[in-house]
């Protein structure tokens, strides 16, 4: 993340992303794929990573194999095969919605994980208990643990979407895109963006 003064003086959070180019490598209609969708795909595959389904399929489209391949709906009748797409598809000003996956927090508790209080001081003979959940059960009936109780576990590494993220600044030569805010997912991950 950045930030960036707007017009007004405002000092502003942002993130900036390299939202291009993108190439079209298929387009699936009713008739053989069962439904409209366009498959657009992003950053070159090393050589040595290819196999030979990717190869077939990049050489369609006349384009490298690509690292990251994502279908989109709404554009199969503007787009044809081998077509790229550059940043200049978004305005500043507009509104998108950023799909990635979060950061990984790994084992966590349920202070980190849930907002739990914990017990707040050590006082009246707690001994080490003051990060801990407290009960969790209820009396021998049910005489279980419900589902879906807030309890210990892994924390993020999870698909997050980030609706309403306003578009500062379109760099068409670069093809770069800064957003106002922060997007899921850590330094050099792949994103989705949607308007």
């Amino acid at each position: 993340m950045t930030s960036l003064f707007d017009n007004e003086g405002k000092n502003q959070a942002c993130t900036v992303i390299q939202a291009g180019p993108c190439v079209v490598t298929q387009v699936k209609n009713q008739e053989k794929d069962g439904y409209n969708a366009v498959q657009l795909g992003f950053f070159d595959k090393k050589e040595t990573r290819i196999n030979k389904a990717e190869s077939g399929h990049s050489k369609k489209a006349k384009t490298d194999p690509k690292r990251k391949v994502i279908e989109f709906k709404g554009f199969e009748s503007e787009l044809n095969l081998g077509d790229v797409i550059y940043v200049d598809h978004f305005n500043e000003g507009e509104y998108v919605d950023v799909s990635g996956v979060s950061k990984g927090k790994g084992f966590q508790g349920v202070v980190k994980r849930h907002g739990f209080a914990g017990v707040g001081q050590a006082t009246h003979g707690q001994h080490n208990r003051l990060r801990a959940p407290g009960s969790i059960g209820a009396a021998s009936y049910p005489a279980r643990v419900f589902k879906g109780m807030r309890m210990a576990g892994q924390t993020g590494n999870s698909k997050v979407t980030v609706q309403n993220l306003k578009v500062l600044k379109v760099i068409p030569e670069k093809n770069i895109l800064v957003l106002k805010g922060a997007v899921p997912g850590h330094k050099n991950s792949f994103i989705v963006i949607r308007k």
